[in-house]
């Protein structure tokens, strides 16, 4: 039914008011971006099928998209700066602004009032009302901003690639507080939250190490560690960056990309010393781990991104190497587990994979596509 109501819509038998009026939900739905197009296509999990696209997006080079806690809206986070509002349940486009000239991504307060958008142009956060897309706060920081991310209680923290700092915004109260979390060392590239919402994790590309800082603590300071990795070594061209929100938190560990390296780099979350090293077929991208289960999956840059492989958190060691179409761009899992949904980029498809058999259970076209996100991620903190 979901199938048939979408594919009136796009046929125009039928208007977006009708399909949203039909009860249909929004659980299985998600987005997959079509970069090339400046579209995005919908999608139902549950039918593993497209039943709508979205034009008019912008530059979606480098987009990555959040949602509301009701699931009904989507906000999009374009490369020219744009901050689209989309409707879910009407395909549409609620509201679309022009909030900066570029910018690389943002997140959603944990109450979903507020939205983020990290900027490189001009630099530093704007903060947004959901509702409406007003301006909130403009918080310039004279620097690129990279690694925003919701913390619990109205907050956003994020980096600033210029200055080498971690800054963190609290909304809580009648008046944003400002509060500067340190130094935490030169050109950080991106960063993460854990799962448990205790430690905000930061990559430096100008220097060897990770820096991590306790939002738990009453007063959070900046803790360097790996700082030792990879000095001996000659490093690789950097052929694209890794994406830090796909480290991986699992079995007591971080799984950390290292940079200029064909390596996974194991390292144990209470005492932050390297614990193990797996070779990897590339550079890897994203790290993601599998709810649900021991395992992670590893995409890769280019010119070895037709690869995706598996590693057992237990043994460190790859289990299976699949080739499922030309350049993988990003990998999202079923929210149980059960399946992996992966963009091959110059496939012009999506490609679902069952995470036990490991049998191909759909492909769908899309236009060149990059991220896919499900509704699923508007109960995740730290996205």
């Amino acid at each position: 039914m979901k199938s048939l109501i979408a594919a009136l819509v796009m046929l125009g038998l039928c208007g977006p008011a009708a399909a949203a009026d039909t009860g249909l939900a929004t659980g299985d739905l998600g987005l997959v971006v079509e970069r090339a197009t400046g579209s995005a296509l919908v999608i139902d999990r549950s039918d593993r099928a497209a039943i709508g696209r979205i034009e008019g997006l912008g530059d979606l080079s480098h987009a990555s998209v959040t949602y509301g806690p009701d699931e009904r809206f989507a906000y999009v986070f374009g490369r020219d700066g744009g901050l689209t509002k989309i409707d879910m349940l009407t395909r549409t486009i609620a509201k679309r602004i022009l909030q900066a000239g570029n910018s690389i991504g943002g997140a959603i307060s944990d109450d979903g009032r507020l939205i983020a958008v990290s900027n490189y142009e001009p630099g530093g956060v704007r903060v947004f009302d959901a509702d409406t897309l007003d301006l909130v706060a403009d918080i310039p920081l004279n620097s690129k901003t990279i690694g925003l991310v919701d913390a619990p209680g109205r907050r956003f923290v994020w980096s600033t690639w210029d200055s080498g700092e971690a800054w963190m915004a609290d909304f809580s109260g009648p008046d944003m507080v400002l509060t500067k979390l340190g130094d935490v060392g030169k050109n950080p590239f991106d960063a993460v939250l854990t799962d448990d919402a205790q430690t905000y994790l930061i990559g430096l590309f100008g220097e060897k190490g990770v820096t991590a800082i306790d939002l738990w603590d009453d007063h959070p300071e900046p803790v360097r560690f790996l700082k030792d990795y990879g000095k001996t070594d000659d490093d690789l061209p950097v052929y694209k960056m890794p994406h830090l929100q796909g480290w991986a938190f699992t079995q007591g560990q971080y799984v950390l990309p290292a940079v200029g390296q064909h390596e996974l780099l194991w390292v144990d979350r209470g005492t932050l010393q390297e614990v193990a090293r797996t070779p990897m077929h590339g550079q890897p991208v994203f790290i993601i781990a599998q709810p649900a289960s021991p395992y992670v999956w590893v995409n890769f840059a280019t010119p070895l991104n037709d690869t995706v492989q598996v590693v057992d958190s237990r043994s460190h060691q790859v289990v299976r190497t699949l080739t499922p179409g030309a350049a993988i761009l990003h990998m999202e899992f079923a929210p149980r587990g059960a399946e992996v949904w992966l963009s091959a980029r110059d496939d012009d498809k999506v490609v679902v994979i069952d995470t036990r058999s490991f049998e191909t259970l759909a492909e769908i076209p899309a236009e060149s596509p990059s991220g896919i996100f499900f509704t699923a991620r508007a109960h995740r903190t730290g996205l």
